[in-house]
């Protein structure tokens, strides 16, 4: 048994794109056309880290239930949480990048962590374990 996919609910799906792949530097898997339940078109667009197995479903929000959740996935606290090999390097990618940082990088006994907001305003931890 394995964790394959987790979804995480964006505005609209190329801003998002950009953001996962060329900010975070995560692969896109991919971007097919799709349709909804009731038969609207919409696309099935996945992304994930290099090397990763677990993938992220970027879905756009349907309704105003849906758009009410996006950036608030996890009411408010860390809900995604990045492994990274050269915390340093990701970090200054990700400040060139105009990422938006809630606080400095701190040491952690489980490692090097600081935490950062997709462009949702979802918070992740970034993370080079120790």
């Amino acid at each position: 048994m394995k964790l394959a996919q987790v979804m995480v609910l964006v505005d609209e799906y190329d801003p998002a794109i950009v953001f996962f792949t060329e900010v975070l530097g995560f692969e896109l898997v991919e971007d097919s056309p799709a349709t909804t339940n009731d038969g609207r078109p919409k696309r099935w667009v996945v992304v994930r880290p290099p090397g990763a197995e677990t993938s992220i479903l970027l879905a756009r929000a349907d309704g105003p239930a849906q758009s009410a959740a996006v950036g608030h996935q996890a009411a408010g606290r860390v809900g995604f949480f990045l492994h990274v090999d050269d915390f340093e390097a990701s970090y200054q990618r990700m400040l060139a990048a105009n990422v938006t940082f809630l606080g400095e990088p701190r040491d952690e006994p489980y490692g090097r962590v600081v935490v950062f907001l997709d462009l949702a305003g979802n918070r992740w931890d970034m993370i080079q374990p120790a």
